[in-house]
């Protein structure tokens, strides 16, 4: 019979799975603070692996000892398992191995394989952008209008020509400080995890639903502090009519791979938000969203490292 630790943790792992995940993506609150619901879905996603991981490994070690610490100290020092080790045991431990480094594994390969095209993608485009009418932007001479930024030790932010010559200049400001808001919050580190858990659980639904959710959060959170930055008298409609504008030029193949666009998920959820903006979230909302992401991660952090109960 398994431990009751590993049946907790395989429990938590499979609630967090995908009525967890499919809860918070049906939610509504997400859109009032962005910045709280991404901190949800970083605490969910790291506390599904921890769960995952943690309760096939605790069932494999349990010969070993009554806790994760004792049974891997036991297997350390060499002394020899407490009870028989079955063939259940074995199974539970290669299966464990196997999901770690699947996760692990994939996670790093997402990473270098991302950093590798936006690599690409930045040195071939400082060969033909230009200085652009921010100091920070480059102009690319492209009809459509486009606007987005390249993440990474030498972040690029690029304008096309048909963006600059569409916009105004209230709006094109607007469109910078939506990029410069990207990269300034690394916004590409929020959705690499969710990229690599999509990428190393394909058939899971959550997976799925998580990265897309995520998303549109990484863009309404860019909105939110693009606001922030802008002057005029309707900065909420100036921002939304450079939303739509860039949109439109979505299929002139201007944004390469791996970039971070003002004109990314979610486009008209965004621009309903900006022109019909609902009540920020509540202070004590906040804080029970927050502590609840918290008491996420310690849960399973807890089954793992205390002795196991019986």
């Amino acid at each position: 019979m398994l431990p009751a630790t590993a049946v907790a943790l395989a429990v938590l792992a499979a609630l967090l799975a995908w009525p967890v995940p499919a809860a918070l993506a049906r939610s509504r609150w997400p859109v009032r603070d962005p910045l709280v619901a991404l901190v949800c879905w970083q605490a969910v996603g790291l506390a599904g692996g921890l769960s995952m991981i943690g309760a096939l490994l605790v069932h494999g070690l349990a010969p070993w000892g009554h806790s994760l610490p004792e049974a891997v100290w036991t297997v350390l020092t060499s002394r020899p398992a407490g009870t028989a080790v079955r063939g259940d045991h074995w199974v539970a431990l290669t299966l464990a191995a196997v999901l770690a480094f699947q996760l692990v594994g994939v996670l790093v390969l997402s990473w270098v394989r991302i950093a590798r095209t936006r690599r690409r993608h930045r040195e071939l485009l400082e060969l033909v952008v230009q200085p652009g009418p921010q100091a920070d932007a480059r102009l690319l001479e492209h009809p459509a209008p486009v606007a987005f930024c390249i993440p990474g030790a030498r972040p690029l932010l690029v304008l096309s020509s048909g963006m600059v010559a569409e916009l105004d200049e209230e709006q094109l400001a607007a469109v910078v400080a939506h990029e410069r808001a990207h990269l300034a919050e690394r916004h590409h580190l929020l959705l690499l995890p969710f990229v690599a858990w999509k990428a190393a659980l394909p058939v899971l639904p959550a997976a799925e639903r998580a990265h897309g959710s995520v998303r549109e959060l990484v863009e309404m959170r860019a909105d939110d502090v693009a606001l922030g930055s802008l002057h005029g008298t309707a900065p909420r409609r100036t921002l939304a009519e450079a939303i739509v504008a860039a949109a439109g030029g979505q299929g002139g193949g201007a944004v390469p791979t791996g970039a971070l666009a003002v004109s990314g998920t979610g486009v008209r959820a965004r621009v309903v938000r900006l022109l019909e903006p609902a009540d920020p979230l509540p202070a004590t909302a906040r804080w029970v969203a927050l502590a609840g992401a918290v008491l996420l991660l310690l849960a399973p952090t807890a089954l793992l490292l205390l002795p196991a109960v019986s």
